[in-house]
């Protein structure tokens, strides 16, 4: 029996060579869509069903909104938020309840976007690291420190440092890629039986979820295979 494959899934000596857009996070909407259509869009497809916001939410999301950060920013805290939350949820349950439990990481992510463009902005004559080489410089990290934890994984780790982690990432969009093509890497580096394992939990079903649409499964699916990769790596904070 084979392993099926993610989608966009490809042999990891590949994986440097595809075009960014093909891991960015996925959206289920067309290119113009606003800000706000983006999150509602991620938000619904990782807690795995639901058709729109409560009122809080909304109000939520507008305060969000006139932040001014990037979109991938704000994903990153709701898919952070559903990853710890997906360890505690019973089958059939959807993730996150609502957008308002994604508030603390969402905030936090935030303030370390708004601290490190700020610390940019006021250091023209000095050399200050952006927060996407920040994260960058922390995954790089914390790979070398998995190849320390997992030696079988030492030749996987170094390909990648080398070609996917060559260069950091110029915005938040570049970042989210480059984190999929590592970890996507990773599982494809992961023994067949675990592989198979973490596949299987994946694709897991809850009730809600089976009344999304194939793209929105795709989303929920993709981002419940990444987080269950970060954890069995002991890489959930990046």
């Amino acid at each position: 029996m084979s392993v099926p494959q993610v989608m966009g899934e490809v042999a990891p000596g590949c994986l440097a060579a595809l075009p960014c857009d093909a891991f960015r996070i996925m959206s289920l909407l067309p290119e113009g869509a606003s800000f706000e259509e983006l999150v509602q869009d991620y938000f619904l497809a990782v807690r795995g069903g639901g058709l729109m916001l409560s009122a809080l939410d909304t109000e939520l999301l507008t305060s969000w909104a006139q932040e001014d950060v990037p979109f991938e920013v704000v994903a990153r805290g709701i898919a952070r938020s559903a990853e710890k939350a997906l360890w505690d949820t019973r089958p059939g349950e959807p993730v996150l309840r609502s957008l308002r439990a994604c508030k603390r990481q969402v905030e936090s992510e935030i303030k370390k976007y708004r601290d490190r463009s700020a610390g940019e902005a006021a250091a023209e004559r000095r050399r200050s690291r952006t927060w996407e080489e920040t994260r960058h410089g922390r995954l790089r990290a914390s790979l070398e420190r998995l190849a320390e934890r997992r030696p079988e994984l030492t030749l996987r780790v170094g390909q990648l440092l080398d070609s996917v982690l060559a260069t950091p990432p110029a915005e938040p969009a570049q970042l989210d890629a480059q984190e999929s093509r590592v970890f996507l890497g990773l599982l494809r580096a992961l023994p067949f039986a675990e592989r198979g394992r973490l596949w299987r939990e994946a694709r897991g079903e809850s009730s809600e979820r089976q009344g999304m649409s194939a793209r929105s499964r795709q989303v929920s699916r993709r981002f419940r295979l990444l987080a269950l990769v970060r954890r069995t790596l002991e890489m959930k904070e990046v």
